[in-house]
């Protein structure tokens, strides 16, 4: 039976327990392939038993006084933690930040098209990265990128959260959107008293934002191109999706 152990692979690896000779303690606790205790034995009286059934002595539990072993098919053992290993590795799920960039003098057709982009990320399990551009003297009129990232965020609050609200920074503002969980909502039971007044999930005075806010930038002196795109003839807003 001791020639069942030659040439076999049974030295420990970074994810795999310790087994027959390899192990160097002088004494173990020692359970059978059945799961019963056989008690305290020295490595040596361990291993031969292991032998006699024909399998293998596999150190499950280093770090007990004694270790524990157990006497089990090695080659099974560790073809079932790399099954298990492969199993939990296809239920976890990558995150991914995809961004929709705009500008504050978007057309409504436009617009309607990135609000379809971030809605796609959303409902694909992934978070939404919203980017308002500001070009030239646009940059000292923040309200008007803020308003038009709170109209967006109203408009897709059935499927997404504001996860950072419109945040400054340089000469883009930017929101991020998670997506809601698709757990059910835990029912409230505690009771409310009711109020006359009425809440909105994300300020805004109107809910409706008008594009291309032309009338504002006038009253702001913004210059406008004839067409109302950019002045600059570059196309008004890119749709980026991060590898």
């Amino acid at each position: 039976m001791a020639s069942r152990f030659r040439g076999r692979d049974i030295h420990p690896t970074a994810t795999g327990p310790r087994a027959n000779r390899d192990i160097r303690v002088p004494m173990v606790r020692v359970i059978d392939e059945d799961g019963q205790q056989l008690g305290v034995l020295p490595v040596e009286e361990a291993v031969e038993a292991a032998e006699d059934r024909d399998l293998d002595l596999v150190e499950v539990s280093p770090n007990a006084d004694p270790p524990v072993c157990k006497i089990m098919d090695l080659g099974r053992y560790k073809y079932t933690q790399q099954k298990k290993a492969q199993e939990a590795k296809k239920k976890q799920r990558v995150v991914e930040v995809k961004e929709v960039k705009l500008r504050i003098k978007i057309e409504e057709h436009d617009y309607a098209i990135k609000r379809r982009h971030a809605e796609r990320f959303l409902n694909d399990g992934n978070k939404a990265k919203v980017t308002i551009m500001f070009r030239g003297r646009e940059v000292t009129h923040p309200d008007l990128g803020r308003k038009l990232l709170e109209r967006m965020a109203n408009e897709l609050i059935e499927i997404g959260t504001v996860e950072q609200f419109p945040n400054l920074e340089g000469r883009n503002m930017t929101m991020v959107l998670a997506p809601k969980s698709t757990k059910p909502p835990k029912k409230d039971t505690t009771p409310r008293k009711k109020s006359g007044r009425r809440t909105e999930d994300v300020s805004m005075d109107d809910g409706k934002l008008t594009a291309p806010l032309a009338e504002a930038l006038k009253d702001a002196d913004i210059p406008i191109s004839p067409d109302g795109g950019a002045d600059d003839g570059k196309p008004e807003g890119e749709v980026k999706e991060d590898a």
